[in-house]
């Protein structure tokens, strides 16, 4: 028996991309779709370190371009989110720590007061002054200067849930293996066709959105499509667990001639109640082919050098790897910002980093609404509840630590 269903828009991946593009579209009318594979948020979303940063490691690493002035944006843009001003409502979204901080060694000091006043980092950045340093800086002893980012952290699995809630019966479990793309002789268009339990779905959408990070590779191949491919860089993260941890955010910048922190720190807890120190920057990027016990030694000898007074000895370590996914379009350099592109009736997006979110929604809600062929809106009640019983719903991912 084939079961055939019309809907405006479909999305596939549930990680914060396509939830967040999910509650948008719902706010404006439209009956959207969401399928996922794995859990809520398993990829990089929880792998995520929490960061709603403005682009400072990237200028720090001599990056900073014209479209770098999008994610300078964005941690005011948060803002108004988690204060209720814009949609989706994140209001009740715990900020871990409403600021971040950046450790420089003072052999870099001169060059570095240079380069933070540069007209492009002019406001952006404050030096604490010693009398108001956090008291995780409390003991340090080695000169160096502690500047404070407008960057913030938020609390990844909260903001999953915040985004799970309101579209909870939109969200569709579906199996790698039961379906298929293909093409709609009479529009060329594509439709999606579901195998499951004898039974046999078929889907047609004005819009396919394929935002599923690493996943929007083989949905690139399982659609044929061409006009853009993807990437992935790779990162080692490392983590260390123990109660009596203190509360960390900070970027650390060594001694040597290069700008890029050697090491970026934040602070969670766990569900057993221990703290949770999250490592990455230039030790997650530089440690790709490591082995566990080596990266894990490399974590420690950070942690030693930057933080000595620090006791560590009782925490339990561990680390994964996990890959950024980003769309290939400079020769294996990250995008400047989110990306979209299309082809047929399939947007395929990327927002490149956990901030860029908001931009990635708004420009495929741009194209759905104000491009050459706007979405009209196509009522689906009676697919929602059919497709619920059929395929059932996806759980939220836990962090990797729980």
């Amino acid at each position: 028996m084939t079961l055939r269903y019309s809907t405006d828009i479909v999305i596939f991946g549930g990680g914060i991309a396509g939830l967040w593009l999910l509650n948008r579209l719902q706010n404006i009318g439209y009956s959207p779709l969401l399928f996922e594979t794995n859990t809520l948020g398993g990829g990089q979303t929880l792998a995520s370190q929490g960061i709603i940063h403005g682009g400072l490691k990237y200028a720090l690493s001599g990056s900073l371009t014209q479209a770098s002035e999008v994610i300078a944006d964005m941690p005011s843009v948060w803002r108004q989110h988690l204060s209720g001003q814009g949609e989706p409502d994140l209001t009740g979204v715990p900020v871990l720590s409403n600021h971040y901080y950046m450790w420089s060694h003072g052999s870099l000091r001169s060059k570095l007061k240079a380069f933070l006043g540069s007209r492009s980092l002019t406001g952006r950045i404050e030096v604490v002054k010693e009398e108001t340093y956090p008291e995780i800086f409390s003991g340090i002893t080695s000169k160096g200067t502690l500047y404070q980012l407008p960057d913030f952290v938020i609390h990844t699995p909260s903001l999953l849930e915040r985004l799970r809630e309101p579209v909870a019966n939109r969200l569709l479990a579906i199996k790698e293996g039961i379906y298929q793309f293909k093409i709609n002789t009479q529009n060329d268009k594509h439709i999606l066709k579901i195998d499951i339990n004898g039974e046999q779905i078929v889907i047609e959408a004005e819009r396919f959105i394929f935002c599923a990070g690493a996943g929007n590779k083989q949905l690139i191949e399982k659609t044929g499509i061409e006009r853009t491919s993807a990437q992935e860089r790779p990162l080692h993260m490392v983590y260390l667990k123990d109660s009596d941890l203190p509360q960390l955010y900070s970027h650390f910048i060594g001694d040597d001639f290069s700008l890029t922190p050697e090491l970026t720190v934040t602070s969670h807890t766990g569900l057993d109640g221990q703290t949770v120190w999250y490592l990455g920057g230039n030790l997650a990027e530089e440690g790709v082919n490591k082995g566990r016990d080596e990266q894990i030694l490399s974590a420690k000898h950070l942690l030693d050098k930057f933080l000595p007074w620090i006791d560590t000895a009782t925490a339990s370590w561990d680390c994964f790897s996990i890959n950024r996914a980003e769309a290939n379009i400079n020769n294996k350099y990250r995008p400047d910002d989110a990306y979209i592109s299309v082809e047929s009736n399939i947007i395929l997006g990327w927002p490149t980093k956990l901030t860029l979110a908001p931009s990635l929604v708004n420009k495929v809600v741009k194209i759905i609404t104000e491009g050459e062929d706007p979405v009209p809106a196509i009522d689906n009640s009676g697919a929602i509840a059919a497709l619920n019983e059929l395929l059932g719903n996806p759980e939220p991912a836990k962090a990797r630590w729980d």
